[in-house]
């Protein structure tokens, strides 16, 4: 690591993720290989943005070596390199992508260890901060998984538990998961929980619970509605957008600034390629939701749209 400390206050406050201080807005960095798309933005673009944050006083940085076949990490390494002493750094194993974008279990033991030491290698460091194990018990169509990727959940966690002792990762985390199992994993200590979750989105208020019961950051994935087209975005529904237009702020920065109104070891990730957007998820750290604004907004639901 540098001598580089951080200049800014930490966007929208910070709470503890393994230990480390870090602010409640971060950086996912998974658009920036640009999925979905026919190519990844300019990477002078991308390269940009990773250093905007940063210099946004954003300190958690939520990659994986399976987003963009590694590329997300190259980019990171290729504009934080060397990084700075209070940047966290948290990667994802359990899965592996192929090139086209298609994600694919990758659930054995050797398995979550080689993505370990890939992200390692990648990102340029002897110890990830955080690493997530991404449940995948069935393919991303919902295919079952072949023989040789039902491994027990105990059996996963035994071999995170191996690099956190060995010191490869300083906390284990927990990403697209069930209420069972988090139940199961809880005994190992959980660093975080990364599930899908936002005010269209709430079947995961059960996980949220036991969180909140824990103290456990909860680090809700697709935070403004899924980022698939087709499917209801946070910032178009119509109680959103009222609550914007009455505090003079984004739609998107409202479906923000709820989530972190909610909980306080909520830490958000969104991700995205431009620097204006960027700028505009660090500024929902001055966006204060009243009370009574938060409380109407717990019956926004994707139906009512």
């Amino acid at each position: 690591m540098s001598e580089k400390t951080a200049q800014v206050p930490p966007p929208g406050g910070t709470t503890l993720l393994a230990g480390r201080p870090v602010a409640r807005i971060g950086f996912g960095a998974m658009q920036l290989p640009g999925p979905g798309r026919p190519a990844p933005p300019p990477r002078e673009q991308s390269l940009a943005v990773l250093r905007r944050a940063v210099d946004s006083g954003v300190n958690h940085i939520d990659t994986s070596q399976f987003y963009g076949l590694g590329l997300a990490n190259e980019l990171i390494r290729a504009a934080l390199f060397p990084y700075p002493d209070h940047l966290v750094l948290v990667s994802k194993v359990g899965a592996d992508d192929r090139p086209g974008g298609q994600i694919v279990p990758a659930r054995r033991p050797e398995q979550l260890r080689d993505g370990v030491e890939r992200n390692l290698a990648t990102l340029g460091v002897d110890r990830l901060d955080v690493v997530n194990l991404r449940i995948m018990d069935a393919h991303m169509d919902g295919s079952p998984v072949g023989p040789d990727q039902q491994v027990p959940l105990d059996d996963q966690l035994a071999e995170m538990t191996s690099l956190r002792d060995e010191g490869k990762i300083g906390g284990i985390g927990l990403s697209n998961i069930t209420l069972e199992h988090l139940n199961q994993a809880l005994p190992v200590g959980i660093a975080c929980v990364q599930n899908q979750y936002s005010l269209l989105e709430r079947s995961g208020e059960p996980l949220l619970d036991i969180c909140r019961e824990n103290a456990i950051p909860w680090v809700p994935f697709f935070p403004l509605g899924s980022a698939f087209p087709g499917f209801p975005k946070v910032s178009e529904h119509p109680q959103v957008i009222e609550a914007a237009e009455k505090l003079d702020a984004r739609p998107a920065q409202i479906g923000l600034a709820w989530l972190l109104a909610t909980y306080e070891h909520t830490l958000l990730i969104p991700g995205t390629a431009s620097i204006d957007h960027l700028d505009e998820n660090i500024a929902t750290a001055q966006v204060r939701i009243p009370p009574e604004t938060v409380r109407s907004l717990e019956d926004v639901t994707a139906d009512r749209r």
